[in-house]
């Protein structure tokens, strides 16, 4: 096994213990804001906004750095529609039939259901895929490492960097999206992970009035 090429950490910031505690803090309050939106405005984003923030989303760690994500920004009107009429033929089996009462009560307090209007509305859909190899230049296959893992890492990063922004973000997932690969074209190496609506809320938007755990219900120091 060859040795990889190390440099220094050049990179590293270290700060006193009242000022991490102050940045830390300072975080956590801003994350705490953010909130998944489901109606969304149609106003325009610059796209050098999204394209900083997926260079944070690609910064994320990833098995033996094989980065295996890729990101599709879609803002074209027609593949926004196609997506949603897609989106919506699944859901709508899935709310008649295939979720079951568990799931669907599960979900009642969100007030979800099948028609999904943000798809069209907002001005950005970013379909996170992963793929389970690469493919080089000579065609030869390489095998990707803790691929669900890495690309999870990935789009929370994304999703942290597009409110830091001050931008809204709903994270959507179908429950089929296969129909994603052959709307954008995407090879059989790719599965699609998660479609990351982005955008302004609409004025007047409404989100569920849902708590989140205590730090004692998630953690434990031992």
């Amino acid at each position: 096994m060859t040795a990889g090429k190390f440099v220094p950490l050049d990179s590293y910031r270290e700060y006193p213990q009242k000022q991490m505690k102050q940045r830390a803090a300072s975080f956590r309050t801003d994350m705490q804001r953010r909130r998944s939106v489901r109606s969304f405005s149609s106003r325009p984003v610059p796209r050098e906004v999204i394209e900083e923030c997926l260079l944070t989303a690609g910064s994320a760690p990833s098995g033996a750095n094989m980065q295996p994500w890729y990101f599709m920004v879609v803002s074209n009107p027609e593949q926004k529609q196609r997506i949603r009429e897609a989106a919506e033929k699944e859901e709508y089996k899935f709310y008649h039939g295939s979720a079951g009462e568990l799931w669907l009560d599960a979900l009642s307090h969100l007030g979800t259901d099948y028609q999904k209007p943000f798809l069209e509305a907002a001005p950005y859909l970013i379909v996170i895929f992963s793929r389970s190899y690469g493919i080089l230049p000579d065609g030869q296959k390489v095998k990707h490492y803790y691929v669900r893992e890495s690309v999870g890492i990935a789009t929370g990063l994304l999703i942290a960097a597009v409110h830091n922004a001050g931008l809204v973000t709903l994270p959507y997932t179908p429950c089929r999206m296969g129909f994603l690969n052959n709307i954008l074209g995407r090879p059989e190496n790719e599965r699609p992970f998660l479609v990351l609506v982005v955008g302004y809320p609409a004025e007047h938007a409404m989100v569920p009035d849902i708590k989140k755990k205590s730090l004692d219900e998630i953690s434990v120091f031992v």
